[in-house]
């Protein structure tokens, strides 16, 4: 039996009272399964933590000491047990060492997606689907009208522009994979890298992720136009507004991120239209809960088909 509190948002995040934690949780808790290490899903100060190697590598990274007390790391498709609760871990595609959350309870199960996208992606492990009653999905693009284009036709606009490029990106996840992009697809471009990304490529090439040619960036480099992509996080991005001698792109699935007109870098890290409704085919749930978005569209597509609650 669907139980309808299996689980439900208070003030610190999503809760599962039948195992007493929380998944992603906003605040620090006693107990916590976090699916991936960006900060929006994995915040410091948890007593005790669940995740895969990557995403503690990440947050030790960002947060030190602060980043949990205790780690407990799991491996994909092993299951583990709190309270009554069994979970397991299956790759979610989105970032490297992003997991799903498969939770199994007297006799039905809960697919907790956190954030995934279908898109190839050299710099993380493929989707792995598991069955279950309840698919509880992320729903950041879940409109009809929101369809991403081929990352690689997307990154092949670099070759058409010739002047030296700054490129706003997401530190974690998003830069590595946009270099591994750029390398095989604009080859002839050479790619500079914000001293603040530096260390979370070091953890993936650590864990078997050889991103490319790349190098950290120096001031001298960009004064000279040699298609250099001087990959930064959002806050240096923001702070060379004015810059001379450069295209500046970001690179996003958010058109309110894209700074020029004539020049787009629709590259998004989360599941759109098709890729939710893909989900649902290959999971087969009863039922459809939905976070982190608007399920509104889900609600009226499925209709009668499935019942669709809306978490958020």
């Amino acid at each position: 039996m669907i139980l309808d509190d299996f689980i439900y948002l208070d003030d610190k995040g999503i809760y599962c009272p039948y195992g007493d934690f929380y998944i992603d949780p906003k605040q620090p808790v006693p107990l916590a399964v976090i699916s991936h290490a960006h900060a929006d899903h994995a915040v410091s100060g948890n007593t005790e933590v669940y995740c895969t190697e990557p995403t503690a590598a990440f947050m030790q990274l960002r947060y030190g000491k602060m980043a949990a007390k205790v780690f407990n790391l799991v491996g994909w498709h092993q299951p583990f047990k709190i309270k009554d609760v069994q979970i397991t871990f299956s790759s979610a595609g989105h970032m490297l060492g992003s997991a799903m959350i498969l939770m199994e309870y007297q006799g039905s199960s809960y697919l907790y997606t956190g954030d995934f996208k279908l898109q190839p992606d050299a710099t993380c492990e493929p989707i792995a689907w598991h069955k279950a009653d309840v698919l509880i999905t992320e729903s950041t693009f879940a409109d009809p009208a929101v369809l991403h284009p081929n990352p690689v036709e997307e990154i092949k606009k670099l070759n058409n522009i010739k002047i030296n490029i700054l490129l706003g990106a997401y530190g974690l996840g998003k830069s590595q994979r946009l270099i591994t992009l750029i390398n095989e697809h604009a080859p002839n471009k050479k790619i500079l890298v914000h001293h603040k990304i530096m260390p979370l490529n070091a953890i993936y090439e650590r864990m078997g992720y050889k991103l490319g040619a790349y190098q950290m960036y120096g001031r001298k480099l960009m004064k000279n136009q040699e298609e250099f992509v001087y990959i930064v996080p959002p806050f240096t991005f923001d702070s060379y507004i004015r810059a001379t001698g450069v295209k500046r792109l970001f690179a996003s699935g958010w058109k309110n991120l894209q700074v020029n007109q004539q020049d787009t870098l629709f590259i998004s890290d989360h599941a759109d239209w098709n890729d939710i409704l893909e989900a649902v085919k290959q999971v087969q749930p009863q039922q459809l809960w939905t976070l982190h978005g608007d399920g509104k569209h889900l609600k009226n597509y499925y209709k009668n088909d499935i019942f669709v609650k809306i978490l958020n």
